[in-house]
């Protein structure tokens, strides 16, 4: 929906005339100086127009709003990103696919240091090994968000990458199908890194992240590798934090060798020691729903996981994932608790209360990052409470500035 309450009311007819102006006036130059032929150009856009149906967006002229819903699942409850039925299936199809792809994920492997069990737990939750069906229209989605959202000219800069994407001729235009944030094929890239990443793992000199599976792995595997992973360590540890090691120490900011997490009494929940080679090397405490769930000693390579998509539980589940997968892991011990449920708008609320009290909550967006869990964890231990280091209900009348 529209950010802007009344936005609606305006012409869209109007509106849909300035948006082929724009794309004529703005866009074309920019595309033709990318060496976008107008062949190309033409194809792209022919019969797209406006989807008002997208979110985030924002009519020209207009301020956004801090949206009270958001689609994404993330956003939500976390125990509903780690249903029963998306870790089955991502691990059951993982399994299979691990067995038919065994050489391309070795290869990817071998050059990358990128584990295949990472490689098929990012296949399996961006496209169920592309199985999902990718239905919208590429230049329609990204044209709209490009001209109306509430990031613009990022979009603005995809929508330019994805003529360059069909003018280089991975795929035709017309038949450039997206997600509806735009991200292109079964690895979901977004069209930047479809350029900069999209690798040839079957060797046929193309690179076909539509239609190979090979080239898929290798894609992904070179993705991470680009972003930094580091060969040879895990992603992450489920852990029990003692009562006494406050949440507040959360974040990729605050980290020290696992041995001195370790010396301070967190321990694997499994009971098992850290890995040697582990326990030298630096390590984050991840507590992605404060007290109420889950916590984590994640490695560099979490934070890489993260630059495939900025969600903590996203990189969550592909680490998971690929533990089940590869080492036949269940679920985490520990339990998610009730939490999630607040509107963004309400969350926005507390965390430009928390900014007035001079706390770095990493902005007002109304989502609990790390650094509006251990805020709110600070305020908590300032005002005598016990941290939980998650917003709650009863928290907003409080904070609220």
């Amino acid at each position: 929906m529209l950010a802007a309450p009344g936005a609606m009311a305006q012409d869209k007819a109007a509106v849909e005339a300035r948006f082929r102006v724009w794309l004529d006036d703005t866009i074309w130059p920019r595309a033709q100086a990318r060496g976008v032929s107008r062949e190309t150009f033409e194809a792209a856009f022919d019969g797209v127009r406006l989807n008002w149906n997208l979110p985030d967006l924002v009519m020209p002229g207009t301020a956004a709003e801090t949206p009270k819903r958001q689609r994404q699942a993330e956003f939500g409850a976390p125990a509903k990103y780690f249903s029963r039925g998306s870790l089955d299936g991502a691990t059951s199809v993982g399994r299979q696919m691990a067995r038919r792809h065994a050489a391309a994920l070795e290869r990817a492997e071998a050059e990358t240091g990128v584990p295949g069990r990472i490689i098929l737990g990012i296949w399996g939750r961006e496209s169920g090994y592309g199985r999902v069906a990718i239905t919208h229209d590429a230049f329609e989605v990204l044209g709209t968000k490009g001209f109306m959202s509430t990031r613009a000219p990022y979009f603005t800069d995809e929508l330019i990458a994805a003529l360059e994407v069909a003018e280089a001729g991975f795929v035709p235009a017309r038949s450039m199908k997206s997600s509806w944030a735009g991200a292109l094929g079964q690895p979901q890239f977004m069209p930047s890194n479809v350029l900069e990443h999209a690798a040839d793992g079957d060797g046929d000199g193309r690179a076909d992240i539509w239609g190979s599976e090979a080239d898929t792995i290798a894609s992904i595997a070179a993705y991470l590798d680009h972003h930094g992973w580091v060969a040879g360590r895990d992603w992450g540890f489920e852990v029990a934090v003692p009562e006494d090691v406050s949440c507040t120490l959360e974040g990729p900011d605050q980290g020290r060798p696992i041995a001195e997490w370790e010396a301070m009494g967190i321990r694997r929940i499994t009971g098992r020691a850290f890995p040697e080679h582990e326990r030298q090397g630096e390590g984050y405490l991840l507590m992605p729903a404060g007290r109420h769930g889950p916590a984590f000693i994640v490695t560099p390579n979490f934070y890489v996981l993260k630059d495939y998509n900025m969600s903590d539980l996203y990189a969550l589940f592909v680490g998971h994932v690929g533990d089940r997968i590869r080492y036949g892991m269940g679920d985490f011990q520990a339990a998610w608790g009730d939490v999630g449920a607040m509107y963004r708008s309400d969350i926005a609320e507390m965390q430009r209360g928390l900014e007035a009290l001079g706390h770095d909550v990493g902005g007002a967006d109304g989502l609990p990052g790390f650094k509006t869990r251990r805020s709110i964890g600070r305020w908590q231990e300032a005002t005598g409470r016990t941290a939980t280091c998650f917003p709650e209900i009863g928290m907003k009348a409080e904070l609220a500035p």
